[in-house]
């Protein structure tokens, strides 16, 4: 496999440094891993027998990112490379860091306290490939396997778990038997581990063309330590012919119709495909609750989009996550239940629905509607064949009839009006609340006719409200 692995420009001037002056140094981990699968690597690390301030003493630009752990950044031109020292780890008496470092000249010492095989391998142009715990292998074979006993590997670190699961899904690999049974034995520990830590893994994870292997986390209960409302939701049964799944693994088959959709519309950039996944994931995270059986054996789930936004806002704050992607995630889960059946009557597109669709890009804002439509056509993917066709011809409908309000540059909100707040003020009322209530009524005028949007209308129409 030597002949794949092509080390940057930058990396090789790091390496050929290291060398002239007498120490050993390689790039090690993940980049080694994913240039012998032909991925690109995000980031090139190196580890050396130079100690940090070594390391320091041969490159002109440095910043010292862990120095106590032994790692330098090194800077070439305007990126960084992580140089970090072979190094012995203490003991990890939290689950999740060693109580020290102990630096050592020995690199297969250093590959020995690394997490998988497949990132415990390091490579030197010269020297080439050094592989001690067949992570070439584990590559051939598609498997995720720990470095030694897995038992101990998560005891020390247990974000281990969750890593080995989003590598199984970035990586479309299984997990070694062994490992994924020292994950089950193991997955309490997993509450050693912050929400920020197990935010970033799951999120790789959705985002991943493997996002099924969240499974995996139910499978081996570490899932009720961060999303005990997935378990709920693999419990909760859906009959009724909209449906062939129950409501965790539609959710989960919606997810990978996201990614999908995603990868043909990369424009709308990667926060918008983070709060889609996790709209996917949580967007019928409510039915458990709102589960009803009607007297012929039918399943319905009355409001489930209204508590599912709330409770979709808390799991994301228990996750840590920024106020905007919780609102997108909020407001998407609320609408996406919204169907747009008099955008298409009788089979053929009707411009009834504009008055709705005005409404509704008014409700959640016209920056989410290209984020609702997908997911709205993800989680029709997700359902049954039934109805189908028909289902994806009314969504059809109501996104032409959205791009055409948009291109029309039709008024949705109180900023689109033609008049404002200054000519509210000039007709004699106060500045304050009333303002709001004037523009408020002009605005459900002009979603209703978007032709009054005038300053002669609108001034005539405040007048009369005033006088009330």
């Amino acid at each position: 496999m030597d002949e794949k692995i092509k080390i940057p420009e930058q990396v090789a001037f790091i390496l050929t440094t290291l060398e002239q002056h007498g120490y050993e140094g390689y790039a090690v981990g993940g980049c080694v891993r994913d240039t012998i699968l032909g991925r690109e690597p995000g980031d090139w690390d190196i580890t050396t027998s130079a100690q940090p301030e070594q390391v320091k003493a041969l490159f002109r630009r440095t910043v010292d990112t862990g120095i106590l752990h032994g790692t330098v950044t090194v800077l070439l031109g305007e990126k960084g490379y992580e140089v970090t020292t072979y190094r012995l780890d203490g003991e990890y008496e939290d689950h999740r860091h060693p109580n020290k470092v102990e630096f050592t000249p020995d690199l297969t010492e250093d590959l020995r306290r690394r997490d998988f095989t497949i990132n415990a391998m390091a490579y030197n142009p010269k020297s080439g490939m050094v592989d001690k715990f067949d992570g070439t292998g584990d590559i051939r074979r598609e498997c995720i396997r720990c470095v030694g006993e897995a038992k101990e590997r998560f005891e020390e670190d247990a974000l281990r778990m969750l890593r080995g699961i989003r590598f199984a899904g970035q990586l479309l690999f299984t997990i070694e038997p062994r490992t994924l049974a020292a994950m089950e034995e193991k997955a309490s520990l997993l509450v050693n581990v912050s929400a920020e830590r197990i935010r970033t893994e799951l999120t790789k994870l959705l985002l991943s063309e493997g996002a099924d292997r969240l499974l995996l986390a139910v499978k081996t209960g570490l899932s009720r330590y961060f999303l005990p409302e997935l378990d709920a939701m693999l419990a909760t049964r859906q009959n009724n012919p909209h449906h062939s799944f129950d409501v965790g693994n539609h959710s989960i088959q919606a997810i990978l119709h996201i990614n999908k959709l995603w990868r043909e519309n990369r424009e709308l950039g990667e926060k918008a495909h983070i709060a889609l996944v996790y709209s996917a994931l949580l967007h019928d995270v409510a039915k458990p609750e709102c589960l009803t059986t009607d007297e012929k054996g039918m399943d319905h789930f009355y409001h489930h989009n209204e508590m599912g936004a709330e409770k979709a806002k808390k799991i994301l704050r228990r996750l840590k996550f920024d106020n905007e992607t919780i609102s997108m995630v909020g407001r998407l889960i609320y609408f996406h239940d919204r169907r747009h059946e008099n955008c298409l009557v009788n089979g053929i597109y009707s411009e009834k629905g504009k008055k709705a669709m005005r409404r509704l890009i008014n409700q959640i804002g016209a920056d989410a509607m290209p984020l609702l439509f997908l997911l709205q056509r993800a989680d029709l993917l997700a359902q049954s064949d039934y109805k189908r066709e028909e289902k994806l011809a009314k969504l059809a409908a109501g996104e032409r009839c959205y791009k055409e309000i948009m291109a029309a540059g039709e008024a949705v909100t109180i900023k689109d009006l033609a008049v404002g707040g200054k000519q509210i003020i000039e007709l004699g009322v106060k500045p304050g609340p009333e303002i709001g209530r004037v523009l408020k009524e002009l605005l459900e005028a002009v979603l209703e006719a978007p032709e009054k949007n005038t300053e002669e209308f609108l001034l005539k129409m405040a007048s009369e409200i005033i006088k009330r």
